[in-house]
């Protein structure tokens, strides 16, 4: 604020600068002062804007252009921005939605395809039936494919499939399912006491919904093994080999991927692949020599004197 006085000082040295006579001679003078007086407020108003309006009187009112400008411009590219963030967070919203959908959508026209396929060979299957493994690798040991044809007569005689009886349903009723804090041990024991009492259809749906809702759980080496035991004991040798090569290649160091083996040598010899069997043979008594001579000796040597293998 020291700028002021000094104006002051200045304007009033140049007044005092003059001589009293001149300022007496000239009527001229007095406007002079007065029109220099008002140009110092003038210039006091800019280099000391909102001061004490006793020594000023304002001359311009309200918000500067300029600040009002800016302000306009800030709040405005602010609006711009929150108005282009809620756009975004709406679109993904949106995709998130419809992605949602679509998965969903996917879900079922799979199950569908699943269930189209498993009923175009075996009948239409229950909801829920997962059909067999198709992501095994191809290697030797995979069955070899069989073509059956049938004749118009034959065909024309095929009776239609037909749901469970009264008297099937009321006995499958009857047994228990187990009730734990773990539901996917239950599963899978629910699974084994259907297969146990002979239900073998009912086995199969019930182990392959076990399987497909708990692939991580540890019970589901014994649950694959025992699906192919399932379609083994229900005389579907070739419904059962996928699931006994999938269960071997999927963890050979699994509880029953050794089991799987051997069994997968059974499907062989039951499909009359004696190469196939063999080679599931040899590699059991190669990959689990403790099970070929412990555990699992009576039925590895029963299945080798089934087939002579070179």
């Amino acid at each position: 604020m020291k700028a002021r006085p000094i104006i002051f000082a200045a304007l009033a040295a140049s007044v005092l600068a003059v001589p009293a006579p001149v300022i007496a001679q000239d009527n001229n003078d007095e406007l002079r002062i007065r029109k220099l007086e008002a140009e110092v407020r003038a210039l006091q108003r800019r280099v000391f804007p909102g001061s004490d309006g006793r020594f000023f009187e304002p001359e311009i009112t309200g918000t500067p252009a300029s600040t009002a400008t800016n302000n306009a411009t800030s709040t405005t590219a602010v609006t711009d921005i929150l108005s282009r963030l809620g756009a975004l967070e709406t679109q993904i919203q949106r995709l998130t939605a419809t992605t949602e959908r679509n998965e969903n959508a996917i879900g079922i026209l799979t199950e569908r395809l699943d269930s189209m396929e498993s009923g175009s060979s075996s009948g239409s299957l229950p909801e829920g039936t997962v059909s067999a493994p198709s992501t095994v690798p191809a290697t030797s040991l995979t069955p070899a494919p069989t073509t059956t044809q049938q004749t118009g007569a034959q065909a024309a005689t095929t009776p239609a499939a037909t749901g469970p009886s009264a008297e099937r349903l009321e006995a499958v009723q009857a047994i228990a399912k187990p009730q734990s804090d773990d539901p996917a041990d239950d599963e899978y024991s629910y699974g084994f006491r259907l297969w146990n009492a002979g239900f073998y259809p009912e086995a199969q749906q019930q182990l392959a919904m076990f399987i497909d809702r708990y692939p991580s759980h540890w019970r589901v080496t014994y649950g694959r093994n025992l699906l192919g035991r399932a379609y083994m004991d229900d005389n579907k040798p070739r419904e059962a080999a996928p699931w006994f090569l999938n269960n071997y290649q999927a963890d050979k160091t699994a509880a029953r991927a050794g089991d799987s083996l051997l069994y997968l040598s059974e499907a062989m010899i039951a499909l009359e692949d004696t190469q196939r069997a063999c080679i599931a043979l040899s590699e059991f008594a190669e990959t689990y020599p403790a099970l070929a001579s412990g555990r699992l000796q009576g039925q590895y040597e029963r299945n080798r004197a089934r087939v002579t293998c070179n």
